[in-house]
């Protein structure tokens, strides 16, 4: 009887620490104590390893055993832990011929038989472990392929307690026909292929909100499309995602591991390229949004549409609490979350893309003959979209009725075209802020804005008289400029012009002050 440790990675959040988990079996009654902070899930381990041990052919001592998870002052949650503390307890006493290597990061759960069942967040996890200088890994079979996309850890899959075992000398019987483990349960229910994305050819008329989303695309900007039912909002805040650029090798990853914390990553397909798109219901909770809930807080939506597109049909219908949460994630670009057990911190760097219609009953357009809605209730539907939120808001359009006698007569441009024009604009903005710790318009500090990146002084002349008129806010008139360098980007200007301040002015249509 004796001592041993095993490494695992506790993670709040996507910031992971490295846990020793060390155990002690020594002389005294027969027990079974598991000290270090463990949540009930963690706490549970004992029973999981007892269990998997004994159903292994290596059951454990009838002696007093300890396992302190370190570092103890920090909390630790889920069932990921089992694995190590089971390596741990067996090594100290004596089952194992070879002790585990003290650079060997042990994750999985334990079934009760001895199979190893996936953990979420093995990607972060791993990460974690690679900055901390460890290159071996072992993890279930299931998540051996997301251990993969980590480079510079060789990872290993194992699926039986046994297996494991085997390698360290121990003298167990062999393992047991494979059997399919239960998939990784998908907590939100949603499927974890990414749904096809359509094609701006199928948007019929809608010139002005077409060449809207291009702008937002090339820029990163936030768009609100207002207009009455049927008229193309959510087609046209669907097919956003095709034309904007991959992700970066950073987002890339930073993605992916939000994605495998929260049970959607599709290890398989590899790494996600494509820019994720959420479009949470108007009944969805602060929470679900922005992220939370008890204990440890989880991401929200907010962060799994990180590098991407965040959409919110029938965006009055949503809490206003919902809507102001997001004040402070569209000007910082990540959210901190203060929960009892530690502060967890998510990135959050999206675009919002906004649908509202102009009136409860929606058919408050042009003369606004088919709307039974009162002038109070006009008012105080399209109020729940406040003048702070709004204020952050780049671009807000109207997208009114369809003419299908002009429409036949124009030819809307496929995505592929659009997205060529998108990549365009974004080089430009990459070569233009190289080194300067942005790279798109929307991110361009407004110090910056209205000094190195000022357009001329002759051709801001007309957005500076709206500003000293009380027509736009100081971080509206940032925003329009903004707008302004993204239209200048697209026509491949070197400089805004009067005209694209003025078309960004047009775009800012409505402007909340």
């Amino acid at each position: 009887m004796g001592q041993a440790r095993t490494l695992s990675v506790s993670l709040l959040g996507l910031e992971g620490t490295l846990v020793e988990v060390e155990a002690d079996v020594s002389q005294g009654l027969p027990s079974f104590a598991l000290v270090g902070l463990p949540d009930s899930s963690t706490l549970q381990s004992r029973e999981r390893v007892r269990a998997a041990a004994g159903r292994s052919g290596a059951h454990l001592a009838q002696r007093r055993i300890t396992v302190n998870l370190t570092p103890a002052w920090q909390p630790k949650h889920g069932s990921g832990f089992d694995l190590a503390i089971a390596m741990a307890v067996l090594d100290a006493q004596g089952t194992l011929r070879q002790h585990v290597p003290g650079d060997l990061v042990l994750l999985g759960e334990l079934g009760l038989d001895g199979r190893l069942r996936p953990v979420p967040g093995v990607l972060p996890a791993l990460l974690a472990a690679r900055a901390h200088g460890l290159t071996r890994a072992v993890v279930p079979g299931e998540n051996l392929p997301e251990a993969r996309l980590v480079e510079g850890i060789e990872a290993d899959g194992v699926d039986h307690l046994v297996t494991l075992l085997h390698c360290f000398g121990a003298d167990v019987p062999p393992p047991p026909p494979s059997l399919p483990s239960p998939p990784l349960a998908d907590a939100t229910g949603l499927s974890l292929q990414t749904p096809p994305v359509g094609d701006f050819a199928d948007v019929v008329g809608q010139a002005q909100a077409r060449r809207a989303a291009e702008v937002a695309a090339a820029g990163e900007h936030h768009l609100l499309l207002e207009g009455p039912p049927g008229t193309g909002k959510t087609m046209i805040a669907s097919r956003l995602p095709g034309i904007l650029p991959e992700l970066s090798a950073e987002d890339s990853l930073t993605v992916s591991a939000i994605h495998s914390l929260d049970r959607r990553f599709d290890a398989e397909a590899g790494l996600l390229r494509r820019a994720p798109f959420e479009n949470p219901h108007h009944t969805a909770s602060t929470a679900a949004i922005v992220g939370g809930g008890s204990g440890v807080a989880r991401p929200g939506a907010i962060s799994r549409a990180h590098g991407g597109v965040l959409f919110l049909d029938e965006a009055p219908e949503f809490p206003a609490r919902v809507l102001e949460a997001l004040r402070e994630p569209l000007e910082t670009g990540d959210i901190t979350l203060h929960r009892a057990r530690g502060v967890t911190r998510y990135p959050a760097r999206f675009q919002l893309v906004l649908a509202a219609n102009p009136c409860p009953c929606g058919q408050a357009f042009g003369r606004g003959d088919r709307c039974t809605c009162t002038p109070l209730q006009r008012r105080r539907y399209l109020a729940r979209l406040s003048g702070p939120v709004m204020d952050r808001v780049d671009m807000r359009v109207v997208v009114g009725p369809v003419d299908l006698r002009r429409a036949g007569r124009d030819v809307a441009e496929a995505s592929t075209v659009m997205a060529a024009r998108v990549w365009q604009a974004r080089c430009r903005q990459a070569q233009r802020y190289a080194g300067r710790g942005w790279s798109t318009n929307a991110h361009i500090p407004g110090a910056r804005l209205r000094d190195e990146f000022a357009p001329e002084a002759s051709q801001r002349r007309f957005l500076d008289q709206v500003v000293a008129n009380g027509g736009l806010t100081l971080r509206g008139h940032d925003r329009v400029l903004r707008v302004a360098w993204t239209l200048a980007d697209l026509d491949g200007s070197d400089r805004p012009t009067a005209e694209h301040i003025g078309e960004a002015l047009q775009l800012r249509r409505g402007d909340h002050r």
